[in-house]
């Protein structure tokens, strides 16, 4: 077969496995993004997060991951909600409604890379889903799937930004999408006006550590720094506004993925069964849930930290 026909294939695959998007950027490194992320680094917008530091060549260069990388493929997979919490519960964002995506999404990644080999013969790659030097973004931008806001997340034209993005990086040439160049946000400010924390600046420059989700999950401190006090509103883990605002998302559908459908307890759970939720029931509640990332400590921390 030849690259182009390889391609659509691997895009049929994609999608019958249950992405909502595929594309396809060749394998380069990533100067500029390097420069970005030496300056965001030096700025201390990576907080506490020292990880970030970790494996810098290895985010700007993906022959560093897979050897001999010729092309990234990127897949986004849709997790908006068709339901909501109660209007007085304290707020979870709302990728985190469902099982967690890094399991539900490695297991997809797994499956898709099997069946390319079937159809291709033995190729080496690496899949990756949210927990490797590897950016994520930049590459869906490449691959033509979206731009990204000045809000820091990938906005998809279609249906707006409520995406987890995964990427397989493979050692065969492939036919590229063309990369997506324009800017959709013009001249829009609603996620810089209001964001509760200003953790989003001009430039699309993210301060991380700023940012609620940053304190709410991110943070391992006994206590958040009080000069944050009455900013959080009631978001108890993570934090939606930039996206919740962005007019894109007025094109969001709900998600197909089962696995995504939210907790009953995410539902249903008011201020009080927060208050009263023990570790053993957040144990066997949120076992599977990315909330678990938090732990009990983080959850009752930030419950406090919003009530008071």
């Amino acid at each position: 077969m030849n690259k182009q026909l390889i391609s659509q294939n691997i895009k049929s695959t994609a999608k019958e496995l249950g992405f909502d998007y595929c594309g396809i950027a060749k394998a380069i490194q990533l100067d500029d993004d390097a420069r970005r992320l030496e300056s965001w680094l030096s700025k201390g917008f990576n907080g506490t997060m020292q990880y970030m530091q970790n494996h810098f060549d290895l985010r700007i260069d993906p022959t560093k991951l897979v050897p001999d990388a010729k092309s990234v493929i990127t897949l986004l997979i849709n997790y908006f909600p068709e339901d909501k919490q109660l209007e007085d519960a304290p707020k979870i964002a709302k990728y985190a409604f469902g099982e967690d995506y890094h399991h539900v999404i490695k297991n997809k990644l797994n499956h898709f890379f099997a069946r390319i080999r079937e159809e291709i013969g033995e190729i080496n790659g690496r899949g990756f889903v949210d927990s490797a030097p590897v950016l994520e973004r930049t590459w869906a931008q490449k691959s033509g799937l979206g731009w990204i806001g000045k809000n820091g997340n990938l906005i998809n034209k279609k249906q707006g930004s409520f995406f987890f993005i995964a990427s397989l990086i493979v050692d065969i040439e492939l036919y590229y999408d063309d990369p997506f160049v324009k800017d959709y946000c013009g001249s829009c400010t609603k996620c810089i006006d209001n964001c509760p924390t200003e953790a989003i600046l001009p430039e699309k420059i993210i301060d991380g550590s700023k940012c609620i989700s940053y304190f709410t999950i991110e943070l391992k401190d006994a206590l958040i720094p009080e000069k944050m006090k009455g900013k959080f509103d009631t978001w108890l883990f993570g934090c939606d506004v930039c996206q919740d605002v962005c007019p894109w998302n007025r094109f969001s559908k709900p998600t197909n993925e089962i696995k995504f459908k939210p907790l009953p307890e995410i539902l249903n759970f008011n201020s009080n069964d927060w208050e009263d939720l023990t570790e053993d029931k957040f144990s066997t509640v949120f076992k599977d849930s990315p909330i678990k990332r938090s732990k009990f400590k983080g959850i009752k921390r930030n419950l406090h930290f919003i009530k008071e």
